[in-house]
């Protein structure tokens, strides 16, 4: 409310005792106060309006107090609201009743000024306790889903898996894993001839449309280099074949280029054999790869046309059965000497 005063629902059909308690709360400086006649009426004031507090009388006609806690205490939005049983009768059946039904409180009449006034004050503090507590709850949920959203920018999902079960990622070897280079083409230069914020939004917009295929394939994306990516297929996310889902995720990151302006042209350099991965670094830590298999993959990539997938004819021959391929000839790749390539054209 405007004065900071908590909303109250006084619920009696006894117009005298009604005007009693009123006056009682106000002399407390609780002047937020809605009467209630019955307990139709309370209910239907409640689910108009929200309330900090209910005083409820049990003995009423059309419907008793009991009723009125039982559908208040049934209702999602209202059950947490918390209620004070008032009443005449002082049974410790009606008492024992009342809380089981989900009542806060319970006082019987005549009421005693004093003891209504702590019990009440209780009861607010009780609330205004439950809210911060889930307010606390709330930022640190939050807190949870913003640390969750860097961990997946900066690392493969498999990796977060082992994060959080372990408390850290331990540096492996792993073998016959699929190394994919994706390399935009003439990238620099277009960044020389466009205004920044265009270069970036446009090159956001295709690395998300690459993330998204990458992920349908079941490949993890390692990192983003410049204007290159990395992903691999079968190393923290087992894939039954990784080499050809691989080749079919470039294929489709090539396909995803034409989707998406401007259209940059790509290439695609895919090898397959053991590497070394892990965690370096420590104010900015980076999940990494090492290796020949590595190597290989990027310098294979340089050696592609524009929009091509190339691979080393000895990896190809692992999956000729499924890859459609056309020799390109000897290249010459550094540490190599000369290696022969093939363009994958299609996988079946």
């Amino acid at each position: 409310m405007a004065d900071g005063s908590p909303a109250i629902l006084l619920v009696d059909d006894d117009e005298n005792n009604r005007y009693t308690l009123s006056r009682r709360l106000k002399r407390e400086d609780y002047t937020d106060i809605t009467e209630a006649v019955n307990g139709r009426v309370a209910l239907e004031l409640m689910r108009d309006r929200s309330f900090d507090l209910v005083l409820l009388d049990v003995t009423m006609p059309e419907m008793d107090g009991y009723e009125v806690l039982r559908q208040i205490k049934s209702n999602m939005n209202l059950r947490d609201i918390p209620v004070i049983m008032i009443s005449a009768l002082d049974a410790i059946e009606s008492v024992v009743r009342c809380i089981e039904l989900g009542a806060e409180d319970y006082l019987p009449k005549p009421f005693n000024p004093i003891l209504l006034k702590a019990r009440i004050g209780a009861s607010l503090e009780k609330r205004r306790l439950r809210f911060q507590e889930e307010a606390y709850t709330r930022t640190i949920e939050a807190e949870k889903r913003r640390s969750d959203d860097l961990l997946r920018a900066m690392l493969p999902p498999g990796a977060i898996r082992e994060l959080k079960a372990t408390d850290e990622v331990k540096p492996r070897r792993y073998e016959g894993v699929a190394v994919l280079f994706c390399d935009i083409v003439e990238f620099t230069a277009y960044c020389d001839k466009n205004p920044p914020e265009k270069v970036v939004a446009e090159l956001q917009t295709l690395i998300e449309e690459f993330e998204r295929v990458i992920a349908v394939h079941g490949l993890e994306k390692i990192k983003t280099i410049g204007d290159a990516l990395m992903a691999t297929a079968g190393l923290l996310q087992p894939l039954d074949e990784p080499l050809v889902a691989a080749a079919r995720c470039g294929l489709d990151l090539v396909a995803a280029t034409r989707r998406v302006h401007p259209n940059w042209g790509i290439r695609v350099g895919i090898h397959q054999g053991p590497v070394v991965a892990g965690i370096v670094g420590k104010t900015q830590f980076l999940f990494d790869l090492w290796g020949d298999t590595v190597n290989m993959a990027a310098r294979i990539g340089a050696c592609a046309p524009i929009n091509s997938v190339f691979m080393s004819s000895l990896v190809w021959m692992r999956i000729r059965s499924r890859c459609q391929a056309q020799a390109q000839g000897l290249f010459d790749l550094k540490g190599k000497g000369s290696i022969e390539l093939v363009e994958c054209l299609a996988i079946t």
